[in-house]
């Protein structure tokens, strides 16, 4: 009995032991805080102040008492202006860290909320850390700036995953444009899957932003990823995200993929066609349970996504070629808008051409161009491959050349593709360099016949424009640059044209400078 006995007294002794230990420890912890800090005042569960030691006193005069005994029992705010007291007895939670200002000065502090046995807030204690908060303006006006350096940088983040463009972007009036923005609009009001169908260059990402821009979902984030620009082994972790530590080297925090980000949103799906078959089979899932896994974790996320995605290949041939998923090509393809290429839209050329044309007015800062008759006429005779986005960079690159405000069908054949093809369209021979005579020289195609004894030449079925003016300006060229004894500036300033245009001329005629003598 004795030995069970000892250990039970031992036990007792120990847990008195360690409660007067404990309370040491706080009495302790509490002399040396009163020392360190600036100032130390206690307030009751009324915010009343009942306490303030020796160094807070120092303050009383600049707050306009001549003793504590002034302040005890006064309602913190009659005592020190601008405080927080209250607020941290009112709701039990602490203000670790504060910077306070009143007519005493600046002040670090911090306030605590103190508590009975059972819980209940019973006052607080306020304490000023630090008084001279001069010496930490430098580092305040730092941790300022980066504050705003964030939130800037998360402004500019959040318009990126927003919108740019709504369907008055999508410019054009002919039958084509208005049954694209006629599906479009039909799209905007549903919340099913889109599938964008149309060559490079025809705006398919431009409708996607259009069509979230006009949904219930134009305020939620819209995130686009182009599958063919991302490697395979990547593609996995940018749509699902990765779990916190999923794999060596990777990130603690975990990183959210794009189906995260687009949480109540957009999901915009660029040349899906070039998605693994691998990850085919995970999106049809996403698509079918609206859940996801993040790699490297054991939990589904539920998500609520509108998906538009979109191709400039034929999805149904990559299904009979078994390079795209059948089940994922029927889910995709609820709702298909095809975007007609720009040579079956050429009525929308000039109204294209002058919207781009503000566009890069604006984007360079300068004033507007315009185009004349002949630019148009080169402009309407073009394939446009690359559709509107090749548009776009004919007319910048003439902008660059040309210094006049008027684009003139010079400027343009010169930012054309060098010889590019009329025959495409109605099977007549190239126009190019080799169909150019030399100046004074008849041209040698049977479209042109004798018409009288001078020697004058008419048109038995006329050239094409773009021919005629290349003719007319291999002609002018080589004669300004015989008249200048070879010197291309001063032929070009004879021309009336940049000499880099006259440059770029002449490396598509690369045998006129060696016929000249240059």
């Amino acid at each position: 009995m004795s030995s069970a006995a000892g250990p039970a007294t031992s036990i007792d002794a120990s847990y008195y032991d360690t409660d007067k230990i404990l309370r040491q420890a706080a009495a302790t912890f509490f002399d040396h805080l009163s020392e360190m800090c600036e100032g130390i005042l206690l307030v009751d569960s009324d915010a009343r102040l009942v306490w303030i030691n020796d160094r807070y006193e120092r303050y009383l005069g600049t707050l306009g008492f001549e003793s504590r005994d002034e302040v005890i029992g006064r309602p913190i705010e009659e005592v020190v202006p601008n405080t927080m007291m209250r607020s941290v007895v009112e709701t039990g939670r602490p203000i670790l860290i504060d910077v306070i200002e009143n007519p005493t000065g600046a002040f670090v502090v911090s306030r605590i909320p103190l508590h009975d046995d059972e819980g209940r807030v019973i006052g607080a204690i306020g304490m000023i850390l630090y008084d001279q908060i001069d010496s930490l303006k430098p580092i305040l006006g730092r941790l300022s700036r980066l504050q705003t350096e964030l939130a800037a940088a998360r402004q500019q983040l959040a318009r990126q995953r927003r919108t740019r463009y709504t369907l008055s972007n999508f410019v054009g009036n002919s039958a084509a444009a208005l049954n694209v923005k006629s599906r479009a609009r039909r799209a905007a009001v549903l919340n099913t899957t889109v599938l964008l169908v149309g060559e490079t260059g025809t705006g398919k990402e431009l409708v996607a932003q259009a069509i979230h821009a006009a949904s219930a979902r134009a305020s939620r984030p819209f995130i686009a990823i182009n599958v063919a620009a991302i490697p395979e082994t990547l593609l996995e972790a940018e749509f699902f995200g990765v779990a916190p530590g999923a794999f060596t080297g990777a990130d603690r925090r975990g990183r959210d993929g794009k189906l995260a980000l687009a949480d109540t949103g957009t999901l915009f799906l660029d040349e899906i066609a070039d998605m693994p078959l691998a990850l085919q089979a995970k999106l049809l899932r996403v698509l079918q349970e609206r859940e996801f896994e993040p790699i490297g974790s054991n939990r589904m996320r539920p998500i609520d996504i509108r998906v538009i995605a979109a191709t400039s290949v034929d999805l149904g041939q990559r299904v009979e070629e078994g390079r795209f998923r059948s089940d994922l090509y029927y889910r995709l393809n609820v709702l298909p808008i095809r975007l007609p290429p720009l040579r079956e839209r050429r009525a929308d050329l000039e109204a294209l051409c002058e919207y781009l044309l503000e566009q890069l007015a604006l984007e360079h800062e300068m004033l507007p161009k315009e185009l004349d008759a002949d630019a148009l006429a080169l402009l309407e005779a073009y394939d446009w491959p690359g559709n509107v986005r090749e548009l776009r960079n004919v007319l910048e690159r003439a902008c660059s050349f040309w210094d006049g405000l008027r684009l003139t069908g010079d400027a343009v054949a010169a930012a054309l593709p060098a010889g590019f093809d009329m025959s495409r369209q109605d099977d007549r021979p190239a126009a190019g360099p080799d169909r150019v005579t030399e100046p004074g020289k008849p041209l040698a195609d049977d479209r042109l016949r004798p018409a009288d004894d001078a020697g004058a030449h008419v048109e038995a079925h006329p050239l094409p424009l773009p021919e005629q003016l290349a003719r007319l300006e291999r002609e002018a060229i080589a004669a300004a640059l015989r008249a200048c004894g070879g010197n291309r500036a001063q032929a070009a300033r004879r021309l009336g044209i940049a000499r880099a245009t006259l440059y770029q001329k002449l490396a598509a005629w690369p045998d006129l400078a060696t016929d000249i003598g240059d």
